[in-house]
């Protein structure tokens, strides 16, 4: 080795490193693990203009999203049921707290208040919306406010004329690949409009912006003793749990249907009558995640809510195990004119990602985590109203041709410390 050489690399080894914090790619990767709340960016921002340019950048929010795509928190419900000149209203109501309460007015509904629409849910920070008038689905992320339109495919039983019964013909989820921050999955799931007979699902890709061929399988035999209407339930939105998607089909007895995204197949899962396996009286059921994110649902009767559990033995049999119960009159602490109430508890939905449900009781709305047991109200009652929980990663507008509300969420912060 030269000696020119070795006196630069004498150079090199002395020359003192970067602080951390100078560094911007070891920043960004300091702040790409701040929490998902709609207040952090802006709480880093307000430490230099360095650092407000870094996390106002677009592509940084974007990451930043992305990396949080599996445990954002709820920014609050999308509720539907007021109406003006006789139309049907949604609204966006927040259920976080200062700092990170985001405005009522921040997401715009995308469709006029006259047309026939329902939310169906949403996933990995996108809504989905049956747009009925158009006989169309609306992939909607509001916090950017991309917006995509998809025709319903042809081969599903759905009325394009009569748009006051479309709603019970077909229902849909919305997804996103683990990893990918561009592009979105639909799968649409109904009857077949030639044979009547079959379930029928087909998966939409925004990479090849087209329908896939329609899977089907047949219904399960007809039951003299028992009615199943075979239709999914449009007021429930899908679950998803590992690499499938789960549908509630409302009947006597109640089954679910499944749609595995790897197999693209269907099938029909069982579920238990009330009166068997302990699942005792007339309740509502709803599809939801057990432990460890496995497929189960819930079972409520009055205040007192099971969740029950899919579990396959070493022998590949699959059978339904109860879990746990809730009461909810005495985990609320609702008093007796609140427990003795006409109008029972129901469940409103699911916050899948914070595996939490919203369910409403005389005493309000509350949120309720399943694992531990924490509750939040949320709002006060409208039994009347559908509730569509958002899900998803909040960046304050920055980076997004905003910058307003940031400065909000910033006074807010602000405000929260001088407190």
């Amino acid at each position: 080795m030269s000696c020119e050489m070795t006196a630069s690399l004498r150079r090199l080894s002395c020359s003192p490193a970067a602080p951390p914090l100078e560094d911007d790619n070891l920043l960004a990767e300091i702040l790409l693990r701040l929490p998902p709340q709609p207040s952090s960016l802006p709480r880093a921002s307000a430490v230099s203009k360095r650092w407000r340019s870094l996390a106002s950048d677009p592509r940084f929010c974007s990451r930043f999203r992305a990396h949080h795509r599996r445990n954002p928190p709820l920014l609050g419900c999308f509720v539907m049921g007021r109406r003006l000149k006789g139309h049907l209203q949604i609204h966006f109501k927040p259920t976080l707290d200062s700092p990170n309460r985001i405005p009522e007015d921040r997401f715009t509904f995308p469709i006029d208040a006259g047309d026939s629409f329902l939310p169906l849910g949403s996933r990995h920070g996108l809504m989905l919306i049956l747009h009925g008038s158009r006989a169309q689905l609306l992939v909607w992320d509001p916090v950017t406010g991309d917006q995509h339109r998809l025709d319903i495919p042809p081969g599903f039983e759905f009325d394009r004329e009569d748009f006051t019964r479309q709603e019970e013909e077909v229902n849909a989820a919305v997804f996103r690949a683990p990893g990918d921050i561009r592009h979105f999955q639909v799968v649409l799931v109904g009857l077949c409009e030639r044979q009547p007979t079959l379930a029928a699902a087909s998966v939409y890709s925004s990479e090849t912006g087209v329908w896939g061929n329609i899977i089907s399988t047949p219904l399960p035999p007809e039951d003299p003793d028992s009615f199943v209407s075979c239709r999914v339930d449009i007021l429930k939105a899908a679950v998803m749990s590992g690499d499938s998607l789960y549908w509630l089909i409302p009947g006597d007895p109640f089954l679910i249907l499944e749609f595995d995204l790897d197999r693209r197949s269907l099938a029909f899962i069982p579920m238990p009558r009330p009166g068997e396996d302990t699942l005792t009286g007339f309740g509502e059921i709803s599809v939801t995640l057990a432990e460890d994110g496995v497929l189960g649902f819930l079972f409520l009767a009055g205040f007192c809510v099971q969740l029950w559990k899919r579990k396959t033995d070493c022998d590949s049999v699959d059978s339904w195990v109860l879990e746990r119960s809730i009461q909810l009159d005495k985990l609320l602490s609702l008093n007796p004119k609140e427990r003795f109430s006409i109008n029972q508890p129901s469940i409103l939905g699911l916050a899948e990602d914070n595996h939490a449900i919203l369910v409403w009781t005389p005493k309000g709305i509350f949120s309720v985590q399943l694992e531990s047991l924490q509750f939040k109200k949320l709002f006060e009652s409208y039994l009347s109203y559908h509730y569509c929980p958002f899900e998803g990663v909040y960046t304050a507008d920055m980076g997004i041709g905003g910058g307003q509300r940031g400065a909000e969420l910033l006074h807010n912060t602000e405000d929260d410390f001088s407190q």
